[in-house]
């Protein structure tokens, strides 16, 4: 097991009035498994996904990664915790438009000082993910030069660099025509089974449930398997 939740709520609060979005979700993932979450827009799909990933707090409840209750850490272990041990890809990329494309995937790996690698040898190991992934000749490209699938190809691969244990997708074919969205879900898989590393991927669309190894579906706030 890599990954439990227990009794997950979150609450927010807008004046007098409360909106309960999870509801007492409890959800264990051994490693090596691609589990999808799938349902309506609105349920709080990504809102239990950065909850998994020490994005955001619940309001009620523990998060275990490997043992650890990550929300009785402090700030600085958790976020040391995101960096070394956890990525995350989402809908709309989160490329920063100033730098290239390796520039963008290297910089996880900058501020990881559990990473104990050279900057030459940083960039070798990016220049092999980003041929891995057909884009070694956009190295020196920035995000407005990329089409959609590129870009998310670029924040899969920027997800990869620090070798996580668990990656977190957040609706990633989201903004992608079909074809190209297939492609970016055959890379996911593929990474999945040649790395054995745990997926958890949150989507709207029941179809991409077929690739997964265990599914999930979120309504009402509550989580069904």
């Amino acid at each position: 097991m890599i990954l439990e939740a227990r009794n997950i709520h979150k609450i927010y609060t807008n004046g007098k009035k409360e909106l309960h979005v999870l509801k007492g979700i409890d959800l264990t993932i051994d490693i090596g498994r691609f589990v999808v979450i799938v349902g309506p827009s609105g349920a709080g799909k990504s809102t239990l996904l950065h909850i998994l990933g020490g994005l955001d707090s619940p309001t009620k409840g523990q998060v275990f990664f490997a043992g650890r209750d990550i929300y009785g850490l402090t700030d600085t272990s958790l976020s040391k915790l995101r960096n070394e041990k956890i990525g995350f890809v989402f809908q709309f990329y989160h490329l920063l438009s100033e730098f290239t494309v390796l520039e963008n995937v290297l910089m996880p790996a900058l501020i990881n000082t559990g990473l104990r690698m050279r900057r030459d040898a940083l960039e070798r190991k990016a220049l092999g993910l980003l041929e891995k992934v057909g884009l070694i000749q956009r190295i020196t490209h920035f995000p407005v030069q990329l089409s959609g699938g590129e870009q998310q190809r670029v924040a899969v691969v920027r997800g990869l660099i620090n070798e996580p244990e668990i990656l977190f997708c957040d609706e990633p074919t989201g903004n992608l025509d079909s074809k190209t969205g297939e492609e970016i879900i055959s890379l996911l898989k593929r990474i999945n089974l040649e790395n054995k590393m745990t997926v958890v991927l949150v989507t709207h669309n029941p179809e991409l449930a077929k690739i997964a190894d265990s599914i999930y579906r979120l309504q009402d706030g509550v989580l069904e398997n």
